[in-house]
């Protein structure tokens, strides 16, 4: 599980960004790490605590509830509203990270990124589950940060 999250998270980080360069210019700098004070110990476990609260957030509860209302709401198929609260999912995932005091400036290229990871992270989930998911973000977090 470990080896395989290892893996997912590179090749997550370099497929997402190579995306995200294509749609919006030239990659800059994606990820709250440069400017991140502490200690190793503390990115290390804010990195961790990202990769689980954030897929047990958006994957499990968030996605869940958006899939069933728009089902409830809408009469959507099952497929629709689990594609719908996948893009809604994704979206919201994003913009998380710009709330609040440790918020980050908005720009539309880490918003971009942001977006296109969470899609992918929604794939993961819906593919190898939570566990792989969570370890997966919660590595390619360690990465960035260090």
């Amino acid at each position: 599980m470990f080896a395989e999250s290892v893996a997912l998270a590179l090749l997550f980080g370099l497929v997402v960004g190579t995306a995200t360069a294509q749609l919006v210019g030239p990659l800059r700098t994606l990820a709250a790490g440069g400017g991140l004070d502490g200690s190793a110990l503390s990115r290390l476990t804010l990195s961790l605590g990202a990769g689980l609260y954030e897929e047990l957030l958006f994957r499990v509860v968030l996605v869940a509830l958006l899939a069933n209302g728009f089902r409830l709401l809408f009469g959507a198929s099952r497929v629709v509203a689990g594609v719908a609260a996948t893009v809604v999912g994704a979206l919201l995932f994003s913009a998380f990270h710009y709330v609040g005091p440790f918020g980050e400036p908005l720009q539309l290229d880490s918003f971009v990124f942001r977006t296109l990871a969470g899609l992918a992270f929604s794939g993961l989930y819906l593919t190898r589950g939570f566990g792989i998911t969570a370890w997966t973000h919660a590595l390619y977090d360690v990465a960035v940060l260090f």
